[in-house]
């Protein structure tokens, strides 16, 4: 199978770590899409330079404003999307944008919980309802296809730490919200897989390994890899995808992961 190939994408928390090198790599592709939208809470900001030097360079990469937080940011970013898109739909939507506390189960707090959950998990289900519209427009200029992530499909970057048969790096940190957070993501992505399956929209979870980023903390060990390889590989692994994938949890190089 060769490289990804769609023409509209959207990836959130794009500003940093992942979500950046995600937009790298699809600029980079040899068929680049016709549309990278690239959000982040504030696209003018100290923090969005990166996007903002990419943009300079790329026409085909629009940088939108969202809080996933907020319903309304979402909705405004949706229909924002949707203006530019122009009657056209919109292929893949990368749900990465992500957060995570330090704590423990001795000291997990209401607000952390509640926060953590409202990013890593209400926020995706949020986003695949207000960009459904779009997504099965795209799914409607494909007809004749099955399921695949050059068609219509949801992306939900999840993590294994929220594998309950495996309880990912525990040794390294309890990080409990996190943990439940990616957890019940990986739940929200079967329903969605079944829920949208009938509009011809495909979906899966993945893990993007233990990542060299500021979010994946500073441990230096051997399993550790960097922005690069995970997203290399996760592009690869998307564009290998097909209708009987829908629904499952695997990583950046295509392994099922557990439950």
């Amino acid at each position: 199978m060769g490289e990804l190939r769609v023409r509209s994408v959207l990836v959130t928390g794009a500003n940093r770590g992942i979500g950046l090198g995600l937009v790298q790599h699809l600029l980079a592709l040899p068929n680049p899409p016709e549309w990278v939208f690239a959000t982040c809470r504030d696209p003018k900001g100290q923090r969005a330079q990166e996007l903002q030097k990419l943009a300079s360079k790329h026409p085909n990469l629009v940088i939108v404003p969202l809080e996933v937080t907020d319903p309304a940011s979402i909705k405004a970013a949706a229909a924002s999307v949707g203006e530019r898109l122009k009657g056209s739909g919109l292929n893949l939507l990368i749900n990465n944008a992500g957060i995570v506390r330090e704590n423990t189960i001795d000291n997990e707090t209401l607000k952390d919980m509640a926060e953590v959950y409202t990013t890593n998990t209400i926020a995706p289900l949020l986003l695949g309802q207000a960009f459904l519209p779009l997504l099965k427009k795209a799914a409607q200029e494909n007809p004749g296809s099955g399921l695949s992530c050059s068609k219509a499909a949801i992306i939900n970057i999840s993590s294994t730490a929220g594998s309950i048969q495996d309880l990912y790096l525990w040794q390294y940190g309890q990080a409990l919200s996190y943990r439940c957070s990616k957890a019940a993501l990986n739940m929200l992505t079967r329903c969605q897989s079944m829920g949208y399956r009938e509009h011809g929209i495909f979906c899966v979870a993945l893990h993007p390994g233990w990542v060299k980023t500021d979010m994946g903390g500073t441990l230096e060990d051997k399993s550790r890899v960097t922005v690069d390889e995970s997203v290399g590989g996760m592009l690869k692994v998307l564009s290998n995808l097909s209708e009987k994938d829908s629904g499952a949890f695997l990583n950046w190089e295509g392994k099922v992961m557990a439950w």
